[in-house]
């Protein structure tokens, strides 16, 4: 056997694939073998089919299989063992000659390969992150959400300032129209407009000055994202369906339970400092995010590397078939290389540093968002394990895939948390209101 790698540019090359019959028959010879022990054919007893007889039936389809799985196993090895940094998986060239099966006993196998070249990461550059201020604004915009969240919801016939319409918004001009829900309580100007209206009524305004500054609102409204409304202006007509208005509820023991877990806050002022924690902790796990997205945005637009594209491309189409068109693969190849870019950014920190995510670290994380979701902060001791065995079960869920989603999310994290070690981030203070407008 000889596997030779002809490196053609900066990011391309030819591995050969040379097979002599000393290769691959004594492999071959093995599995006939193993057919004679297995295989039922009339006339002879279980076990005591001719070697010859096999070869006859399947030999073909045996030195295909065998030598098959002798090139995936020799390529794999030689890339390890000649730390070949590769892009994907070697592709067989177009030009490879039709191979005789029944008569060839020497084969030659050629593949395209994708070579990554070392990359050198632009840790110069800085990114700007936000410690956010919680004013009392805040709070009192979130005492108002909880107790609306937590009241007793009617549908009254026309509304009054504070509720909540739904309806079919439209743009007086253009294509755009969205059922949604207007929260009135967000209307900073013509608020009378909404007040007394009743279903099948129909509201036409400005909505940049309906809803002023408040991107968040106009995305809630629009369904859009923040960066879409920021430049969003117009007149807009909305059909009025229906009316929904919250009693608010009670700052009480119920209330208090309801949200933080029995007796864990039992007075009105420990109330207070709870939400303040919890919305400080949510902007700040919020700013945090944003800061991982900017960095991530900042290496990757800085990275200078050349990439083989054209391979990149090809292997997209060979890897993704019945999935991915060429025209698709042109049109979103920009997003590709950049992940691209993140994934060999990744790799290199995580080999760097020599990152690792154990076992016990994967199950920890899914147990803890199986809690989460089911609002429970710690393990019951008599449901430990009913609840290990349904966490074990989903990671084990389409052959693994929840698992390796677990890993690679935790990997990731332990990677961003290591660049922010290593890149600067200058950091200012915001209020929550000016955070929640941000373009991100």
């Amino acid at each position: 056997m000889n596997i030779t790698l002809n490196q053609t540019d900066s990011t391309n090359a030819q591995l050969k694939v040379v097979l002599e019959e000393a290769d691959y028959a004594p492999k071959v010879d093995q599995q006939v073998k193993e057919y004679s022990k297995k295989a039922q054919i009339k006339g002879f007893r279980p076990g005591k089919v001719p070697a010859g007889l096999i070869k006859k039936m399947y030999g073909k389809s045996i030195l295909v299989e065998q030598i098959n799985k002798l090139l995936q196993e020799e390529i794999t090895k030689y890339i390890k063992d000649n730390d070949v940094k590769l892009l994907g998986d070697p592709l067989p060239e177009p030009s490879q000659e039709s191979i005789d099966w029944d008569n060839q006993k020497e084969f030659e196998f050629n593949y395209a390969v994708g070579l990554l070249p070392e990359i050198n990461l632009p840790l110069d550059k800085s990114v700007e992150g936000y410690t956010v201020d919680v004013t009392q604004d805040t709070l009192d915009e979130a005492y108002e959400n909880i107790k609306r969240q937590f009241g007793k919801t009617t549908n009254p016939e026309t509304s009054e300032e504070g509720d909540f319409i739904k309806g079919h918004l439209k743009a007086a001009e253009g294509e755009f129209e969205a059922d949604t829900l207007i929260p009135t309580n967000r209307v900073v100007e013509g608020k009378e407009q909404f007040v007394s209206v009743k279903a099948g009524d129909v509201v036409r305004f400005d909505i940049r000055k309906t809803f002023g500054d408040d991107n968040s609102a106009l995305a809630h409204v629009t369904g859009m994202s923040k960066d879409e409304v920021a430049d969003l202006n117009g007149e807009f007509e909305f059909t009025v369906e229906s009316i929904s208005r919250t009693e608010p509820a009670e700052l009480d023991q119920e209330l208090f339970d309801k949200l933080f877990g029995k007796d864990e806050v039992t007075t009105e002022e420990d109330f207070n400092t709870k939400v303040k924690e919890t919305i400080a902790e949510n902007f700040q796990r919020e700013a945090d995010n944003l800061v991982s997205r900017r960095i991530i945005d900042t290496l990757v637009d800085n990275l200078e590397v050349e990439l083989p594209k054209d391979f990149f491309k090809r292997w997209l189409l060979v890897t993704n078939q019945d999935r991915l068109t060429e025209e698709q693969v042109d049109e979103n190849f920009d997003q590709y290389l950049r992940e691209l870019k993140w994934s060999m950014i990744k790799n290199k920190v995580v080999a760097e540093n020599d990152l690792k995510v154990t076992n016990q670290e994967v199950v920890d994380s899914a147990t803890a968002k199986m809690l989460a979701q089911f609002n429970m902060p710690e393990v019951p001791a008599e449901l430990a394990d009913s609840i290990g065995k349904y966490v074990n079960e989903s990671l084990q869920q389409d052959n693994g895939r929840n698992y390796i989603q677990e890993y690679e999310q935790l990997l990731a994290e332990k990677v961003l948390a290591k660049l922010k070690e290593q890149i600067t981030v200058v950091e200012q203070t915001i209020t929550a209101e000016d955070f929640k407008n941000l373009k991100f």
